[in-house]
């Protein structure tokens, strides 16, 4: 028990808001809710298992030949995961050659379960600006698993184009406030149609419990023109904020 509790005051710190040290909007659910989450089970598989499971899926991806360095199961995918294309904002012919197209194999798996959720809102493509970013801190051993985005396992979403070529772009559609509740009872209203969907699509990604990190506008600064969405092992908790 006592491990539990000073596990959960280590991660109120990691995800404090900007002005407070406890995120009032961190969920703690049973440990059986925990384990039936997708974002428990894919960022607790192992390589094979994730591998195994996209296959499953009939994902369209490829390894990145020589390892990545913090990334366990690195991949790039080659073409549209369930249905839409998730890509960066860099041109077509430079995407094949950068480090940001890289993500972990239980992203992509995260990912697939996002589309679902895109595709019920006419969603076909996603920009983003990073997955994977070089892990800054260099320890003894270069292949040492990394988690957010030096390990290939977040993804900040930039803007979602739906079929009819109108785009949801969380910058200039979102318009946050610092601290502002997303979800739920109490939750910020939105009057702008483009922000009311936005809102709704990352509502229902967080009740599926898809991930376990999502950084909206509403969290800070940082966060004003996209979605962190995240996934980590060993982790219990979920945050949409």
């Amino acid at each position: 028990m006592k491990r539990w509790t000073a596990a959960i005051v280590f991660a109120t710190c990691l995800t404090a808001g900007p002005a407070s040290g406890f995120n009032k909007y961190l969920v703690i659910p049973s440990e059986a809710e925990v384990k039936r989450s997708p974002a428990h089970q894919y960022a607790n598989m192992s390589n094979d298992q994730a591998f195994a499971e996209l296959q499953q899926r009939r994902v369209k991806y490829h390894r990145e030949p020589g390892g990545v360095r913090g990334v366990r199961a690195p991949i790039r995918l080659d073409g549209a995961i369930n249905g839409v294309f998730v890509h960066s904002v860099l041109p077509a012919k430079e995407r094949p050659g950068t480090p940001f197209e890289i993500l972990d194999a239980r992203l992509a798996l995260s990912l697939y379960d996002l589309a679902k959720v895109l595709k019920s809102h006419d969603i076909v493509e996603v920009v983003h600006f990073t997955m994977y970013r070089p892990p800054h801190t260099h320890r003894n051993d270069p292949n040492y698993a990394q988690t957010r985005h030096p390990g290939g396992m977040a993804i900040d979403l930039g803007a979602l184009k739906k079929r009819n070529g109108d785009w949801l772009a969380v910058g200039p559609h979102w318009q946050g406030k610092l601290g502002a509740k997303t979800c739920g009872i109490g939750a910020r209203k939105l009057l702008r149609r483009r922000a009311r969907e936005l809102i709704s699509i990352a509502c229902e990604v967080a009740d599926q419990r898809i991930f376990h990190y999502m950084l909206t506008p509403h969290y800070d600064e940082p966060h004003a023109d996209h979605w962190h969405l995240e996934i980590k092992p060993k982790t219990r908790w979920f945050l949409i904020n």
